[in-house]
């Protein structure tokens, strides 16, 4: 018997496993680029425009001392803690404490390479095998149906309503939460994406604390990807962390088991190749963290230059410090571009027919609606593909704009959308709006009905 790997003897997960983002459009997208590099203009377009992934990219000498003196050997090349460094977690711990108004713990901060391992590590907690579910929202940011399937556990779909701004009913996560448990799912826990991935939409206080209080009753661990929590483009709703809202609900750590997840990636700093991120983890008793931090330490620790970033995010320059003034001026100026280009693509697809887009309240996304016509999907199925892949496809190749099919996301039966992010550059989106406006029209002209 042949003991070589290949396709047929891999782990199935693996086979099973998706990551849209990061799937057959982004991977053809690379082969025009290479392709725009060696035979200038063989395509009918002369760049790629990524809209599919969300990539946004004095005292400072004083602050770096003082980073440095919380760290081991003032060197930032040897490992950590598996935790992370004490003191850039002492420092977050502050930074939550300040934002909420609740105190938080340093010891509850686990420093993670990004806010993606935080998620794989609760899998790995929670997940005994395919009888174990977790609750996600459908449309949801693939990470968790990649990672439930790598760690072999049933995705537990609640369903956003697009037709109420992508809003959710209790009553309706009650009802799948029961037919899971009807069908022998033993559901662990409930995720919440908050601003929305890819769906752009901020909950209001009033679903917040429902949320908390149907966790709490149900006994599941909430876990809050609170990633987008500075990336806001509405007055009329505000962000607040689930620990803030669970301890204004007077619950605390014996009440709830919550796992808070942030990153370095997003928001106005958009540093994603530096991976850093963290998880709070409240609720949870010492044996049971003790196995989280077996986990934890399986890694020995996250990358030092991604604790720092993390601490910073959460410790800012403060009124009073030199580099105050300036930092506020960019970070006002980085907010208010991404919320006129998101304003700006939201209008564009909605004045385009046959396309439908709620408002980007966050996030860095817009999720239209495509509404393709039956023989676009009856030719899409004929070559073995999602309507919405095959219609994402032909956008790459026609104009050179890339955007992640909704498919890869869920999504209603019988409903086509595409995740488009707002991160290119500014002046660029006029010309992006046009070109995907002559591709759609053409598109819809080919295949009407």
């Amino acid at each position: 018997m042949a003991t070589g790997v290949s396709v047929e003897n891999i782990n199935p997960k693996v086979l099973q496993c998706e990551y849209a983002v990061r799937g057959e459009v982004a991977i053809h997208a690379q082969r025009l680029q290479q392709q725009l590099q060696t035979q200038p203009g063989s395509l009918p377009f002369d760049e790629i425009l990524y809209c599919n992934i969300g990539n946004p990219h004095t005292d400072a000498i004083a602050r770096a001392k003082k980073i440095l003196s919380m760290i081991p050997g003032r060197a930032t090349g040897a490992y950590s803690h598996s935790q992370g460094i004490k003191g850039l977690r002492d420092k977050i711990a502050a930074g939550i404490a300040s934002r909420d108004g609740f105190p938080a713990n340093a010891d509850d901060i686990f420093l993670t390479n990004g806010a993606s391992p935080g998620v794989h590590m609760m899998m790995q907690l929670l997940i005994r095998n395919n009888r174990d579910g977790i609750m996600c929202p459908i449309p949801q940011y693939s990470l968790y149906s990649a990672s439930l399937a790598l760690h072999g556990g049933s995705l537990v779909p609640y369903y956003l309503d697009e037709s109420s701004g992508w809003g959710l009913e209790i009553s309706k996560l009650k009802n799948q939460l029961e037919d899971a448990r009807s069908k022998g799912i033993t559901v662990r826990a409930l995720v919440v994406i908050n601003p929305g991935n890819p769906t752009g939409q901020i909950l209001d206080e009033q679903q917040q604390y429902e949320l908390v209080k149907f966790c709490k009753d149900e006994e599941l661990v909430l876990l809050a990807d609170e990633v987008y929590q500075e990336n806001i483009y509405v007055t009329n709703k505000k962000i607040n962390s689930f620990k803030k809202i669970a301890r204004s609900m007077g619950y605390n750590g014996d009440d709830l088991q919550l796992v808070s997840l942030h990153s370095v990636s997003k928001g106005y700093y958009g540093e994603c190749g530096k991976r850093g991120g963290y998880m709070e983890v409240t609720g949870f008793s010492t044996p049971v963290r003790e196995q989280l931090y077996k986990i934890a330490s399986v890694n020995l620790c996250s990358n030092t230059t991604g604790q720092i970033l993390a601490s910073l995010i959460m410790d800012p320059p403060k009124a009073g410090d030199a580099s105050y003034d300036l930092y506020e001026e960019e970070k006002d100026s980085i907010l208010k571009s991404l919320s006129r280009r998101a304003k700006a693509m939201e209008s564009a697809f909605n004045s385009i027919d046959g396309i439908t887009c709620n408002k980007t309240e966050g996030a860095m996304y817009l999720f239209p609606r495509i509404y393709l016509p039956q023989k676009a999907i009856e030719v899409a199925r004929a070559v073995n593909k999602a309507p919405d892949v095959f219609y994402a496809l032909r956008l790459l190749d026609t104009t050179g704009i890339v955007v992640t099919p909704g498919s890869g996301f869920g999504q209603v039966a019988g409903t086509w959308h595409v995740r488009c992010t707002i991160l290119p550059q500014e002046e660029k989106i006029p010309s992006m709006i046009s070109r995907f406006r002559e591709f759609h029209e053409e598109f819809m002209a080919q295949y009407r009905d």
